[in-house]
């Protein structure tokens, strides 16, 4: 079989990388991505896929019935939408969009599902069981997940198999990573209420700005001296305001973060942990305060059978050389960790990056991919699928 979706795929190469450069060049963001779901959409029904629009508003949903008894549904998830970044590669097919671009590789991941939906529609008399492909919208802004989620992209999904590409890994070769992959990324806002005064008479004011310093001070100091070391927690105030003149000492001051962290206990302690050590500061100097804790995604926990799975196809697809286990996880956010309250999952990495050039990070201006990882990610989860029903 391996063989078969190998010679496939290398059939199709040329294809997907014209389909990759139109997507590329198409640019559009979260929640607007109706041209790139009409083109997935045109692809899917030529393979002779089901296929169901505006599912999570933009998303396209394919689903491909197998030829065995097995009634099961494995789900392949790949995202669609683009970044408000103008882009600076100088590409042939660069963006025609002014503002917005395909830093972050989705245009390579929606590549890769439509290729793997193109080999797995000549291989369906041999396909066990059925695959439902997710092509989501909106996952930068971590919505579209949500979104699919609710028009019923999930129901009777039975594992989930996801993909990111990774600059940092070169082209052809994957990434493996078991157990957490990505954090969880909540939004914090905390409101200081102090009382105005004087510059020149400090003590008959309450200082928000003061306060607020302190407050910013010490929850970086707990990190350290309150929390297990072992499950990490990244806080970062991104946003201060306050004030309206030197002299005048403030009586209001806004501050916005994010708040990240692997581990689900800690994130579920989060809140009233950071909430305690605002309360303690405000209350010692006389101040009021409102604090704003908004949940994001939660951390991917990729699944360990399925993890063996995606690491075992690549190793027979590609070798053990062009396959790294990741010892580390990222402290980014993606929403596909809200299909895994559904069904168990996994998401490997699939390598970019190229020798013959700087390999910027993704969400850069110059962000570009080495297109022969489009082969690797489509036959690697082409073989993955086969693998999936083998092993069950």
């Amino acid at each position: 079989m391996l063989s078969q979706i190998k010679d496939l795929a290398e059939t199709l190469a040329p294809r997907l990388i014209e389909i990759r450069r139109h997507i590329h060049a198409h640019p559009e963001l979260s929640g607007q991505e109706y041209q790139t779901a009409a083109y997935v959409a045109g692809v899917l029904s030529s393979c002779g896929i089901q296929v169901k629009e505006a599912v999570g508003k933009t998303g396209v949903v394919g689903n491909l019935q197998g030829n065995g008894s097995d009634d099961r549904i494995l789900a392949i998830r790949t995202d669609m939408d683009a970044l408000p970044i103008q882009e600076r590669t100088n590409l042939d097919f660069a963006s025609r969009k002014p503002g917005i671009m395909h830093a972050c590789g989705h245009d390579v991941h929606t590549t890769v599902g439509l290729g793997v939906a193109m080999v797995l529609s000549q291989l369906a008399e041999a396909l066990p069981g059925n695959i439902r492909f997710l092509f989501q919208p909106a996952e930068e802004i971590a919505q579209g997940a949500s979104w699919m989620v609710r028009d019923g992209a999930m129901r009777d999904v039975n594992a989930i198999f996801g993909v990111h590409v990774f600059p940092s890994i070169p082209a052809r070769s994957v990434g493996i990573r078991y157990g957490a992959l990505t954090a969880a990324a909540d939004d914090i806002e905390i409101f200081i209420q102090g009382e105005s005064g004087h510059g020149a008479r400090p003590h008959e004011a309450i200082d928000a700005i003061w306060i607020a310093s302190q407050v910013i001070t010490a929850l970086q100091q707990a990190i350290s001296r309150t929390q297990n070391p072992l499950r990490p927690i990244v806080l970062t105030i991104g946003q201060i305001s306050g004030g309206r003149a030197p002299n005048v000492i403030a009586d209001q001051v806004r501050m916005a973060g994010t708040v990240r962290s692997l581990h689900p206990e800690t994130h579920a302690n989060l809140p009233q942990w950071i909430e305690g050590i605002v309360a303690n500061f405000c209350n010692t100097y006389g101040a009021k305060y409102e604090m704003n804790y908004r949940r994001g995604v939660p951390s991917v926990q990729n699944d360990l059978f399925l993890s063996q799975i995606l690491e075992e196809a690549s190793r027979e697809a590609w070798g053990s050389d062009r396959v790294q286990i990741l010892t580390e996880p990222s402290l980014g956010a993606e929403d596909f960790s809200l299909y895994l309250e559904h069904a168990p999952g996994s998401m490997f990495r699939l390598g970019v990056g190229s020798g013959d050039r700087l390999n910027h990070p993704l969400h850069h201006p110059e962000f570009e991919v080495d297109e022969s990882a489009i082969l690797t990610g489509v036959v690697t989860l082409a073989y993955a699928a086969f693998k999936y029903w083998k092993q069950r």
